[in-house]
């Protein structure tokens, strides 16, 4: 009977056990998962906003991608290039010399004033010649010579433009040293000109006068012309022309 009663004993613990270990599994499981699912947090990383800087925008020249240059500071002024066109041309007669340098200038300006090259004293002052404002030649005028090449043709032809010469001749050490300064300005006018847009009806006057002769000097500048900078196309010309002059003269 006691072996029997032992034999139960044994049978009803192992019975118990597995119900025991069962919640015990269960619950160390849904423990791994929750620790699984939320790992440890780490200090958190300040955000750095990106710096947005202003920067130029870069262009690309006509040439390629390769040649790139920098677009303009806003409110500085461009500083204007300075560009020497100028020949040393050899002197044996100055009289002769002066001649064929204002007969050079004459057939592309009307020529306004000349001031010769001088001996005052033991020093050679320095020449200067200066010439009317003369309006551009068209395609109809090719006997003027004012408008070298024909991108400046062309803008002579439809735009209103104008040219006025300032040579410079400095004695110089085995001859003269001949600058040429040109300026081209554009024409800017309230509306066109000889036009009735916008008059009045009962006007009994012509129309505005022109102002395409005007005077313009260093002191009092026009304010019906914007300066364009200088014309290069038409300075090397004449310079070929004297230095052509003066260099195989004609018999």
């Amino acid at each position: 009977m006691e072996s029997r009663n032992k034999k139960k004993s044994v049978q009803r613990l192992a019975l118990k056990r597995p119900g025991i270990a069962i919640p015990g599994l269960c619950c160390a499981l849904v423990v791994a998962l929750m620790s699984g699912c939320h790992h440890f947090q780490e200090a958190p990383v300040p955000l750095t906003a990106p710096v947005v800087g202003t920067a130029q925008p870069t262009f690309v020249a006509p040439g390629g991608a390769n040649s790139l240059f920098q677009a303009p500071q806003m409110g500085q002024t461009q500083s204007e290039p300075t560009v020497t066109q100028g020949v040393l041309v050899p002197v044996v007669n100055e009289d002769f010399a002066w001649e064929q340098i204002v007969d050079v200038v004459d057939d592309y300006f009307r020529v306004d004033q000349e001031n010769r090259v001088q001996l005052v004293g033991n020093v050679l002052t320095e020449g200067r010649i200066d010439t009317f404002p003369q309006v551009g030649s068209t395609l109809l005028e090719p006997q003027m010579r004012d408008s070298v090449g024909r991108y400046n043709l062309f803008e002579s032809t439809f735009q209103s433009i104008r040219r006025r010469a300032e040579i410079r001749v400095i004695p110089q050490q085995g001859g003269w040293f001949v600058e040429a300064i040109v300026q081209k300005e554009i024409e800017d006018l309230p509306r066109p000109e000889n036009s009735t847009a916008g008059a009045a009806v009962f006007r009994s006057d012509n129309s505005l006068r022109s102002n395409m002769n005007e005077q313009v000097s260093r002191t009092r500048p026009s304010a019906y012309w914007i300066p364009l900078g200088r014309d290069c196309e038409v300075e090397l010309q004449m310079l070929e022309d004297i230095q052509e002059r003066l260099t195989n003269p004609r018999e």
